[in-house]
């Protein structure tokens, strides 16, 4: 270790390299040696070493102001990722059909923890106003209904949901968040009665959503949730339900039944 690394514990090799690529990831109109390294509360020196690595390997470019970027290297690596993905091959056909037949957005996501993970999306084809969420994005599990749905299927007590969920209490987005353990919980146990999972303007002011579970791989448990979202003032939370026995016809007919 340098003397330069020995006062960055944090960042030194590998890690050093991984650390200075997510963060970079996290600004797509570029960033600075200076704030990049307050960012990472590390040395210029440290950053800089870890730039040049990524930038060898087509990972990061240095524009002319200045400004460091995601390179093509690692755009290309991430869509040809993302494209050859056997789950994305069989879930983008039945998102593209969700998406066209109401109009609205639909997304296929997994559970990680107490987050989920959004690995795919089609918004709809008519140039209707669209959503903000994005393929790799994550949102709290207890707030979407796709997190709640997954959760019904893994969480059987009270006490069990408070581990998944950790000791941070569960913050309000909107005033229909569910911040109560013991409600949320009460929640998943309708919702895997039922068989799919809502979100009524629970994320975010004025979107709906209804999620149903998939299963990609053999066994009990799904191995994700396909969910069609759209604005409260075109599609009511009155319309998704009323549409989830034709929402998993789709699904059934593209997937197989579950």
């Amino acid at each position: 270790m340098t003397d330069n690394e020995s006062d960055d514990p944090r960042l030194v090799g590998s890690d050093r390299v991984l650390a200075v690529l997510i963060e970079l990831a996290e600004h797509p109109g570029g960033i600075g040696l200076d704030d990049l390294s307050r960012r990472l509360s590390s040395s210029k020196p440290t950053v800089h070493r870890a730039l040049a690595s990524l930038r060898k390997a087509g990972l990061a470019r240095l524009s002319a102001r200045g400004i460091y970027v995601l390179g093509d290297e690692f755009l290309r690596l991430a869509f040809r990722y993302q494209d050859q993905r056997p789950e994305s091959a069989r879930v983008e056909p039945l998102l593209r059909r969700l998406a066209a037949e109401y109009g609205e957005t639909a997304h296929y996501a997994v559970l990680d923890g107490a987050d989920v993970v959004y690995r795919a999306k089609v918004d709809p084809p008519d140039g209707a106003m669209r959503l903000t969420s994005t393929i790799g994005g994550r949102n709290p599990a207890y707030r979407t209904a796709v997190g709640k749905l997954l959760l019904s299927y893994v969480v059987d007590s009270e006490d069990e949901l408070k581990r998944r969920l950790g000791p941070a209490p569960l913050v309000a987005r909107t005033p229909r968040t569910i911040v109560s353990t013991r409600a949320l919980f009460e929640e998943l146990q309708a919702t895997r009665e039922r068989g799919y999972g809502v979100d009524d303007q629970e994320n975010e002011v004025g979107v709906n959503c209804v999620a149903l579970a998939v299963h990609l791989e053999p066994g009990p448990l799904p191995s994700g949730a396909v969910s069609v979202s759209g604005l409260a003032f075109r599609c009511p939370m009155e319309r998704l339900v009323a549409a989830v026995p034709a929402i998993r016809a789709v699904i059934d007919a593209e997937l197989g039944p579950s």
